[in-house]
């Protein structure tokens, strides 16, 4: 989670400029390609929304002509698919900003017990955002992934038997 997309230096959350709240995802391009993040992308929000402030508006930054070129293309697709105006920009990836800690991670945050856990795994708090398993559990906690997946890597999270347990029941069987 960070800020994107504006001129001003540093931005906060409580004086975020011109940017956007946004997102800032390192990939493998040997496990996901760039194109299947982009179908994700536009498959999990409305682009025909129009933001009522540019701190939420939509958008895909792009590093190179490629991805540039990606994004335009599935953007002129979405428009094509649902017959409709699309308010997602297309712009430029040039600094990204990193929200302060306290936004990281959020459903993660909420759990007392899971958090618990991670202090002892992590000594920073960038070492805790940083975090792959605090990543992907965070996801799990925010119904993107079955109990059966979890249950399929959850020794691999670094958690104790009483923190899995936890997670697990947290978890059920639920997806959106």
């Amino acid at each position: 989670m960070g800020y994107a997309g504006g001129e001003k230096e540093n931005p906060t959350y409580r004086d975020l400029g011109d940017h956007a709240e946004t997102l800032q995802i390192d990939y493998d391009p040997d496990v996901i390609s760039y194109e299947d993040l982009l179908r994700v992308f536009w498959k999990h929000h409305d682009p025909t929304r129009a933001s009522w402030s540019r701190q939420y508006m939509s958008a895909v930054f792009y590093h190179d002509e490629d991805q540039k070129r990606m994004a335009s293309e599935t953007k002129a697709r979405t428009a094509e698919q649902t017959g409709r105006k699309i308010h997602t920009e297309i712009l430029p990836a040039e600094t990204f900003y990193r929200a302060e800690d306290y936004h990281q991670k959020y459903r993660l945050r909420q759990d007392r017990i899971l958090m618990r856990e991670f202090n002892r795994i992590y000594s920073t708090g960038r070492a805790f955002t940083d975090s792959t398993a605090a990543a992907r559990i965070n996801g799990y906690l925010g119904g993107h992934r079955t109990r059966k997946r979890l249950a399929s890597e959850i020794d691999r999270l670094g958690l104790s038997p009483k923190g899995e347990d936890h997670l697990l029941k947290r978890v059920g069987d639920q997806v959106r």
